[in-house]
Order: C-alpha cells, then sequence, then structure tokens
C-alpha cells in the first residue's frame, strides 16, 4: 500500500515503511510544508504499532538537496519564520534520534546539506556507489549547526568533520563507506532494494532488544544535540544576518550561468 502525503510518500512493506521524500523537482530541498510533514511522520511512526524498521530515500535523481535555495531571501529578511525553521529544524534532529525503530537510508543521489544530515541521523546508511554525500553550510555562508555538528564527529572523527564541514567537499560513496560516514555503497539500481532487504533483516529481530539497543547508542547522539544543537542553531539563524548570506543567492545565480 502506498500512501501520497503531498512531499512524503510512504509505502506499506509489511513491518517496513518505506519513506521517500517527494520534491524531485527541486531535487528533494525541504520547504516550509516538507519541513513540517517530516517532523509530524516520526510521531506517526512511533503511534504505529505494526512498524519494525523504515527506510528513507528519495524521489528522483537526488535523496535531498538539502535547503531551499529560494527561502534565502525569506529567512534574511523574516525573523518570525526564521525561528519556526529553527524550531523545526531541532524537531526533525531529536525525532529522528528518539525514533524507537532503525532507520535505514537508501542514500539514492546527492545527500547535500540538511541532506547529509538526515543520512547521518540515519541508523544504517547505504548508498549508490555513483553518488556523494556533502554539507556546504560554510561555504553558502551558514553556520553548519542544523544537526552535522552533532552526527559528523561521532561518525568520522572531529579532525575529519572540520575539514569537510569547513569546506563543504563532496565525499563520494566510496570514500564515505571507508570513513565511516555511510555502511555500503552499492550499484544505483539497487539501493533501494538492498536497503530494503536489510530493514525487514532487522524488522525479523526480536523488537526490543532491536529497538532499546538503538536507543542505547543513540545517546552519544542525543548527548551531542544537548551540548551543541542549541548553540549551533543559534548561530546558524544568525548567519542569516551577515552581508555573505545576503549576497549568496545572487552569486550562485551568477555561478549558473
Amino acid at each position: 500500500m502506498i500512501e501520497e502525503l503531498g512531499p512524503l510518500v510512504v509505502e506499506v512493506d509489511g513491518p517496513v515503511r518505506i519513506v521517500r521524500l517527494n520534491r524531485p523537482q527541486a531535487m528533494n530541498a525541504f520547504d516550509g510544508e516538507l519541513h513540517r510533514r517530516f517532523g509530524a511522520l516520526w510521531t506517526e511512526i512511533e503511534a504505529d504499532t505494526d512498524v519494525r524498521a523504515v527506510v528513507l530515500t528519495g524521489n528522483g535523481r537526488a535523496f535531498s538537496a538539502g535547503g531551499s535555495l529560494d527561502d534565502f531571501e525569506l529567512f534574511r529578511t523574516d525573523f518570525a519564520e526564521r525561528r519556526k525553521t529553527m524550531r523545526q529544524a531541532r524537531r526533525l534532529v531529536d525525532e529522528m534520534l528518539n525514533v524507537h525503530v532503525p532507520v535505514v537510508a537508501a542514500v539514492n543521489g546527492p545527500a547535500v546539506g540538511l541532506g547529509a544530515t538526515l543520512m547521518t541521523l540515519c541508523d544504517i546508511v547505504f548508498m549508490s556507489e555513483d553518488t556523494f554525500v556533502a554539507d556546504p553550510h560554510v561555504a553558502s555562508a551558514l553556520v553548519a549547526g542544523d544537526g552535522g555538528v552533532v552526527t559528523w564527529p561521532s561518525h568520522i572523527g572531529l579532525l575529519r568533520a572540520k575539514q569537510y564541514l569547513l569546506t563543504g567537499d563532496r565525499i563520494p560513496a566510496a570514500v564515505a563507506v571507508e570513513m565511516g560516514l555511510a555502511n555500503f555503497a552499492v550499484p544505483a539500481d539497487e539501493v533501494v532494494t538492498q536497503a530494503t532487504a536489510f530493514a525487514h533483516r532487522l524488522a525479523a529481530l526480536p523488537p526490543q532488544a532491536v529497538q532499546d539497543t538503538k536507543g542505547l547508542l543513540n545517546q552519544i547522539l542525543r548527548g551531542n544535540a544537548v551540548q551543541v544543537l542549541g548553540m549551533g542553531l543559534a548561530a546558524e539563524s544568525q548567519s542569516h544576518d551577515t552581508a555573505e548570506y545576503a549576497e549568496f543567492p545572487q552569486k550562485m545565480k551568477i555561478k549558473g550561468r
């Protein structure tokens, strides 16, 4: 059964829920509607007693391009909208860290910015072998405060996290696996299939043992979130007031030409 939910598509596959980000025309970048729907999704997953695992992927050619360039001016000029988005960002991290069932990422295309954060908040990560992950917050004149500072140091170590969060350099799938940012790099036409098979493998294990082991392991990331996420979101909010942030969309338009 497939349920169309606007910017999300949720497929019921026995005890597994396959969740697809569904803004392919925008490379699954997050707008306000997707932020709201994605946050509510995890409450629904928690309430569904039949769910044992989740697969997260994207429709189209991207996993997620992260934030929307169209919103840059809005967040620069509308403080209330900016604050709301920061609250949604906090909820997104908290919900993904706290959801009791394992979440398997099927990274079918580029995972960029917030898309990279989504990927690193998952419990198991499959990547298409021809894609990459990158967090270009800093290159976009933004503090990388909405989740990358929570997950990346634990996955790949502090020095490597500094290297890639400060530069925004792209990390090919095979390198991501080698450094511990992903588990598997697989052929593009198999990434969802293999991720779903792994999710079913987890779903077949004793649920209390799986769920509480995941919860214990995520205590490390929850601790990171308590230490840095509030400060990170506040610092990222301040980025919207800088001259470099105001100039960034125009630079991208010129570069696009």
